[in-house]
């Protein structure tokens, strides 16, 4: 731990800890209320099987609009982009340079997490477990793995949406905003097929509040904070109670319309409430920052963060597989007494096993990156010049990014019933890796120096 609280130490007075903390608090929420709401239990043939409470269980529908904190990491994940490319373009490394080292923060941890699932599943094979049951475990396990797909691509599209924030300003947002409603009314009125394009625009949407952030034209007090808290919190009632869209700002399944597959003006709504929240509690939760136990917390959170976040729906398959084997698994039904006391040690158990996981798989994200400073040795010295080469360079990085999106949402818009051998549609599994093979070559080449 000494490491993590030497950098701790070193934080710079210019640096908005409270963005660290959100970032922490945003997913670790989503982690608490995917193990609140997971209810697993055996279907008629005795199987392990799984479902969400929130089918269940109306009356909680409110409480997802603190819940669902996806618009608050886009939002953050806007201001840490903008910085970092400010600061690598002051470094004088070029756009490619900051996409490649963007995703090797991603990619890597990731990558981890499709192998040891393929492995296992190919492992499960011959032991007998049923090819659909591997597949539901599977395709459990990965559930975070959509909101990676939604994040790589606004970062990659993240030097193109700067550079058009700093030159038309709040023009971009709401383009964004009429291109949302748009595609709310085309779905309203038919097909929800038809809003597909508000998976970009929405998050993109979002992802642009965190450059307004940023640039400190969002203050923090009540100028700003409280018209957007109350006028958020008008608009959802608005647009849910009295209006078309559901309550749950999670999606139900079931549902015709839902608020967060793709994001709707209803979630937008919850995200401007959200940011008027975070920007009443600024001052306070700096000053808290300013300790030294509260911001060392948020620094070793934020060290194995994506850990924590992949595989915390392994935990669920690990521990619920575990009790199942051992015959101590409750089943109680659920929104009863006995359901909500089981709440407590189903979480006090899931956290034990996910730090386990965490500890073996942590330091995966945890290990230094370094660019090199020459070429290769194993690398031909013309196959380098090409790849080296501007066009070449650009390309294959913009090809490996979107293999590995393609790879994830082949993955996740597969049915849970899908039978594959490895658990993973196998044409989803060789893109992902095709493209985290293509980003890993191009980072291993010296990085780029632009004009001064």
């Amino acid at each position: 731990m000494r490491p993590l609280w030497q950098l701790a130490e070193r934080t710079p007075a210019s640096r908005d800890r409270y963005v660290d903390l959100l970032r922490a608090m945003a997913l670790l929420l989503v982690v608490l209320g995917h193990w609140l709401v997971s209810v697993v239990g055996y279907d008629a043939q005795g199987r392990l099987t799984g479902r969400s409470a929130l089918d269940y269980i109306r009356w909680a529908y409110p409480l997802t609009w603190l819940f669902q904190v996806m618009p608050v990491f886009f939002m953050v994940g806007g201001f840490a982009n903008a910085t970092s490319l400010a600061s690598h373009r002051r470094r004088g490394e070029d756009t490619v340079a900051w996409l490649l080292s963007r995703a090797a923060r991603l990619v890597r941890p990731t990558t981890t997490l499709f192998l040891v699932l393929a492995a296992a599943a190919l492992v499960a094979r011959p032991l007998g477990v049923s090819p659909t049951l591997i597949r539901t475990a599977v395709w459990t396990a990965s559930i975070p793995l959509w909101f990676l797909a939604a994040y790589l691509i606004v970062v990659l599209l993240a030097p193109l949406t700067y550079a058009l924030h700093r030159r038309f300003g709040v023009a971009v947002p709401l383009v964004l905003l009429a291109l949302v409603a748009l595609g709310d009314v085309a779905r309203l009125s038919g097909p929800s097929a038809r809003a597909a394009g508000n998976y970009l625009f929405g998050w993109l949407l979002l992802h642009q509040v965190g450059y307004f952030w940023r640039d400190g034209r969002l203050r923090s007090g009540p100028r700003w904070a409280l018209p957007l808290l109350l006028g958020g919190v008008l608009a959802l009632v608005l647009l849910t109670v009295v209006g078309p869209y559901p309550v749950s700002m999670i999606d139900i399944a079931g549902t015709q319309v839902k608020n967060a597959s793709p994001p709707s003006l209803a979630l937008l709504a919850t995200a401007a409430a959200q940011l008027g929240l975070i920007m009443l509690c600024y001052e306070r939760a700096r000053r808290w920052l300013g300790r030294r136990w509260p911001w060392r917390l948020v620094v070793a959170a934020n060290s194995v963060l994506l850990t924590i976040f992949l595989w915390h729906m392994s935990a669920v398959i690990v521990l619920a597989a575990g009790l199942s084997l051992a015959g101590l698994l409750p089943t109680p039904k659920v929104d009863t007494t006995f359901w909500w006391l089981w709440r407590v040690p189903w979480l006090l158990l899931l956290s034990l096993v996910l730090a386990g996981l965490v500890a073996i798989f942590g330091r995966i994200e945890t290990r230094p990156f370094h660019r090199p400073d020459a070429r290769p040795g194993w690398l031909p010295a013309r196959a380098h010049r090409l790849l080296a080469a501007p066009v070449p360079r650009v390309s294959l990085t913009v090809a490996g990014y979107l293999a590995v999106v393609a790879g994830l949402i082949a993955n996740s818009t597969a049915s849970r019933f899908h039978q594959a051998l490895l658990g993973i549609p196998l044409g989803a599994l060789a893109a992902y890796l095709a493209g985290a093979l293509v980003l890993r070559l191009l980072r291993s080449l010296p990085a780029r120096r632009t004009p001064t």
